[in-house]
């Protein structure tokens, strides 16, 4: 009797144990489970982030091309004023004195490191013209437009509206005769 408690308690002890090992490989396998769906988790919350950051940089770097466009304008609109007041051309606020410029243009040679990244300047009356003819010592001031100088490139254009003034006499005295106009600047980029 005693050999067949020891055979039934041996056998319930295997079985408990065989449970015992099942629960731990479930148990294991279920831990492994719940591992392998954290670092899931943890991969698509970091995916995620990094499309919410491209997101964001792509936002912000979506504007960078329009402001630097617009920088660009308004330094040329500021290049043109400065050209049209600094004192080789200037005879008040956006007034041009055309008698200094035909002055000028006969020395411009001597202003060929002045002038910068400026490829061709262009002063032309816009009110009253009566056609296409350039200004020269000659012609001056029965002429249209004056082409200071001129690099032979084109260059991008520039330009700004001004008064085109020059001094005149008659029996009542000297005064300044002035027209409507256009200063044309254009510039190059590269140099």
């Amino acid at each position: 009797m005693v050999k067949k408690e020891l055979k039934i308690t041996s056998l319930c002890s295997k079985r408990a144990q065989n449970k015992k090992s099942k629960i731990t490989i479930l148990s294991s396998k279920q831990g492994q489970m719940k591992i392998q769906q954290m670092a899931f988790m943890l991969m698509a919350v970091t995916l995620f982030f990094i499309l919410i950051g491209l997101f964001v940089l792509i936002w912000s770097f979506s504007g960078l091309k329009e402001s630097a466009i617009a920088l660009e304008e308004e330094n040329t609109m500021l290049l043109v004023s400065k050209l049209a007041n600094s004192p080789e051309f200037s005879c008040g606020s956006n007034c041009i004195d055309l008698d200094k410029v035909m002055a000028l243009k006969d020395s411009i040679s001597k202003y060929s490191q002045f002038w910068g990244k400026v490829s061709n300047i262009e002063i032309k009356e816009i009110y009253p013209s009566d056609g296409k003819k350039e200004c020269t010592q000659s012609n001056y001031p029965d002429c249209d437009f004056i082409d200071l100088f001129s690099k032979g490139e084109i260059g991008i254009p520039a330009s700004n509206f001004v008064a085109l003034c020059r001094k005149n006499s008659d029996e009542l005295g000297v005064y300044n005769d002035c027209k409507l106009g256009k200063i044309y600047v254009f510039y190059n980029k590269n140099e």
